[in-house]
């Protein structure tokens, strides 16, 4: 068998929030829930089980995801229309801005409970340095 990621948790202040939030965003829909945990499923069958902790008990995490241009232009218009803050960086360093990434489209954006998201359309190392 090869080995592949089937779940991760996601730690939120309020798992229905967060997670219908990461869902909304992304075009994905929230599963039902499964004792602690709220699920949102990805097109390769990873899903994220959202599960509400206490919030000394959040530790920022990185949760990057791969999409198509369409799903991006999507995204993307979601995130403006709610007046999301996101930036081309992870650092947080250049503001209202997007990355052209290995001639790709990416931006990073935070979820309710400060969970660092991420949207890119070409994974990293696939394509041409735009700053070449």
């Amino acid at each position: 068998m090869s080995v592949e990621l089937n779940h991760t948790i996601v730690a939120a202040r309020d798992k229905r929030e967060s997670a219908e939030f990461l869902a909304r965003i992304l075009g994905l829909e929230v599963g039902a829930e499964m004792g602690p945990f709220l699920p949102v499923q990805t097109a390769n069958g990873v899903t994220l089980d959202f599960a509400t902790v206490p919030e000394e008990h959040i530790t920022t995490q990185h949760y990057a995801f791969l999409i198509s241009e369409a799903e991006f232009d999507a995204a993307f218009a979601r995130i403006r229309e709610a007046g999301i803050p996101y930036w081309a960086d992870p650092r947080r360093e250049r503001p209202g801005e997007i990355n052209r990434n290995d001639g790709g489209r990416g931006l990073y954006f935070m979820d309710p409970s400060d969970q660092a998201m991420e949207i890119i359309t070409r994974p990293y190392g696939s394509g041409a340095d735009p700053a070449a």
